[in-house]
């Protein structure tokens, strides 16, 4: 498949890449900082720009099979990045055709708060009580784009390996602070273009 990714050199977006790679698939990453790519061969296709503008991602989707999105804040607890990315994001996919999304959220964000534990609630009233509004508002618009999208939520994402071992559904009634590994992600995400038991819902994963 021709996949545009939008967040690759982010830690999680760096492991789609490779997962990517290494099943196959071609890739274009559209990025600001292609240094931090990994040098792979001709299978990868580096565009620098910026995933905010919509007439930069409609050129980069165009002739694209699918749209994998691990856009996040980076060290910044007050970014709405994620917002304006996908406010450029849904009409740049209608304009280019592309109707399949493979796009990286996070637990806790709109319903999926009620399944959280204690601990987790804790953690959203504080650290990300200014960024998860600007992904649940992100969400909304992606659920109503008319897009074959796949939302994916992950809860406390780690860097341990890839092993494969880790749950996937749509309620969860979780203690403490669970993880799964960016690793693990990745390849369910990538895993998405072949699948459609998520096609247009949100899954909820953890290890």
């Amino acid at each position: 498949m021709k996949l545009l990714l939008l967040g690759a050199t982010g830690p999680t977006g760096l492991q789609v890449v490779r997962r990517a790679h290494e099943e196959g698939h071609d890739i274009t990453a559209l990025v600001r900082s292609p240094e931090k790519l990994p040098r792979l061969d001709d299978r990868l296709t580096v565009i620098v720009g910026d995933v905010t503008d919509q007439q930069t991602v409609a050129d980069a989707a165009r002739g694209q099979d699918a749209v994998l999105c691990t856009m996040g804040t980076g060290k910044s607890l007050t970014s709405d990045v994620v917002g304006r990315t996908v406010d450029a994001l849904v009409p740049a996919l209608h304009t280019a055709g592309v109707d399949r999304l493979v796009f990286l959220s996070a637990f806790g964000v709109g319903r999926t708060k009620e399944q959280a534990s204690r601990t987790q609630r804790l953690f959203y009233r504080t650290l990300l009580r200014r960024i998860y509004p600007d992904k649940e508002r992100a969400d909304r618009e992606l659920l109503a784009s008319g897009l074959d999208v796949t939302l994916v939520y992950p809860v406390r994402l780690t860097d341990q390996p890839f092993d494969g071992k880790y749950r996937v559904g749509d309620r969860f009634d979780f203690a403490g602070m669970p993880g799964i590994s960016r690793a693990n992600v990745a390849h369910f995400m990538v895993a998405q273009l072949a699948d459609p038991t998520w096609s247009r819902r949100i899954a909820i994963l953890a290890s």
